[in-house]
């Protein structure tokens, strides 16, 4: 399989933006300028899961819990914690002497009122709801101190609480102004405070120096909306933003080799499968999709369309998550085997195999044509079937409309494989719309009343073991996290899952 067109495309595009590089236009002092790609359209923990509201939420809010950016947890709002009542309750000491950015106490009261919001009736309308029902109610026991009563055991849930919608907000503040305005003049405990935003186009935050973290040496940072990749990377190069979030794999070596510039690449929490129909078509049979799976170079396709900037993974998780096994490998790219494999199972020459995928992504097109290509080797006839994303996410997949193969790319947001292995393959789950296996449903039940780290995390390994066995999806690979950062910038340890916190980010 040849390669030499898709490099020469990855070369093109490079070349178009690269061009002789602008200087460094002047900025303000103390001012950090960061491009993100989109607008979430409200800034409230609880009405959305993108990663640009993270990059942006992490600075206004806190949450109980926090990650570093070595993806470990650590304490946030809550100093310590301890679980009671045979793990049916879970006690956090309250960090003291807090206060929202609008002079507000952070207290017992406020995470009352947080999670009452969130598991209540405004709670509903968001996405954020599902990922902490496992908690029944929050009692206070005194200012300091409260009580999560659980409904059932969440090995996970210290974790969430370091994210998206757990982060605490102020009482107060959003009774007497309301939801609707809170969703656009937030309010948090965090390092900076909330200055002026400009759907679509821009958020400006600036310093709390009363953060009880110490006051950040930045003055301001100022979020620019930038939806296309290309454009991110021009500003960044004329020095109009100092942090590009979307950075195109083909552009990577126009930052790599600028004086001003450096550019990011690490691990990320981002996976990348073709999942398989098992249910339907020549996909049901195991030994066919393992033949698939030997019968693709995935080590080509990150080396020729990724640019190296992605590894090879064995099950649906990075190595950043809890329950990645090392040890774990994925089957061999061998056609010679693949082929054997397909002849054993019947299946004839020229049979179909059509892949969906996110239409606008431009990057797995590739992928999926490359893929192609070495399924064409196998001598079988491959179709491509690009959609609007919203499309398949939300009716082709869900529904069991899908090909003997899609696009599956996931985050994992909580960095532990639960997150992705629960709602992947777990019968009735709307990513598994051809799964029901109750060997595996039993494992995956099991491993969410299990607190014991280790014994857990071999559960969690073990799943991941099963799920290569029944060759459930052809395992792709991890992405690399890639930006592009202007060398002004200093003190910046990248997080792999983009929340940057600035507090000591200084700036030339």
């Amino acid at each position: 399989m040849k390669f030499s067109k898709l490099l020469m495309a990855a070369g093109l595009t490079a070349a178009a933006v690269a061009g002789p590089l602008a200087s460094h236009s002047a900025q303000a002092a103390g001012t950090i300028t960061v491009a993100i790609a989109i607008d979430p359209g409200s800034w409230d923990p609880i009405d959305t899961f993108v990663v640009p509201w993270g990059s942006v939420g992490s600075n206004i809010y806190d949450g109980l819990t926090s990650r570093g950016p070595d993806m470990k947890l650590q304490p946030g709002l809550a100093t310590s914690w301890e679980l009671l009542d045979n793990n049916a309750r879970i006690r956090f000491k309250l960090r003291q002497n807090v206060k929202f950015h609008n002079g507000e106490p952070f207290n017992a009261a406020a995470v009352k009122f947080t999670f009452d919001r969130l598991l209540g009736d405004e709670g509903k309308k968001g996405p954020q709801q599902s990922n902490y029902n496992t908690i029944d109610h929050v009692e206070i026991v005194d200012d300091n101190t409260v009580d999560f009563i659980m409904k059932q055991p969440d090995p996970v849930l210290l974790t969430k609480l370091a994210g998206y919608g757990g982060m605490i907000v102020p009482p107060k503040y959003i009774q007497e102004k309301g939801d609707e305005y809170f969703n656009t003049h937030p309010v948090g405990t965090g390092p900076f405070k909330f200055v002026e935003y400009t759907p679509k186009v821009s958020l400006t935050l600036e310093a709390f120096p009363e953060h009880w973290g110490g006051a950040p040496k930045l003055d301001k940072v100022v979020y620019r909306i930038i939806a296309e990749a290309n454009t991110q990377v021009a500003e960044l190069q004329a020095g109009r933003v100092d942090i590009a979030n979307l950075v195109p794999f083909g552009l990577a070596p126009t930052i790599e080799k600028s004086a001003n510039l450096n550019l990011v690449s690490i691990t990320g929490p981002t996976v990348v499968a073709l999942r398989l129909n098992t249910k339907n078509g020549i996909t049901k049979d195991v030994n066919v999709r393992k033949a698939l799976i030997m019968g693709i170079d995935r080590d080509a396709i990150i080396k020729a369309v990724l640019l190296g900037h992605a590894k090879p993974i064995a099950s649906f998780q990075s190595d950043l998550s809890f329950g990645y096994d090392p040890n774990q490998k994925p089957l061999p790219f061998d056609i010679a085997k693949a082929k054997q494999l397909l002849q054993q199972a019947g299946v004839p020459a020229g049979s179909t195999v059509k892949l969906d995928f996110r239409g606008p992504d431009a990057t797995f097109r590739e992928v999926a044509q490359a893929s192609a290509g070495f399924l064409q080797a196998l001598g079988l006839k491959v179709s491509l079937q690009p959609y609007e994303t919203p499309v398949l996410l939300n009716d082709i997949i869900p529904n069991g409309k899908t090909g003997e193969g899609w696009q599956n790319a996931w985050g994992g947001w909580t960095f532990d494989y639960d997150n992705t292995a629960y709602l992947m393959y777990h019968t009735g789950e709307k990513w598994n719309p051809y799964g029901e296996d109750k060997k595996l449903d039993a494992m995956l039940e099991k491993q969410r009343s299990i607190y014991d780290v280790k014994a857990r995390e071999k559960l969690l390994q073990d799943i991941a073991h099963y799920v290569a066995d029944e060759a459930l999806e052809i395992p792709l690979y991890n992405e690399n996290t890639i930006m592009g950062v202007n060398k002004r910038v200093k003190n910046l340890v990248p997080p792999a899952d983009r929340r940057f916190r600035f507090t000591d980010v200084t700036v030339d």
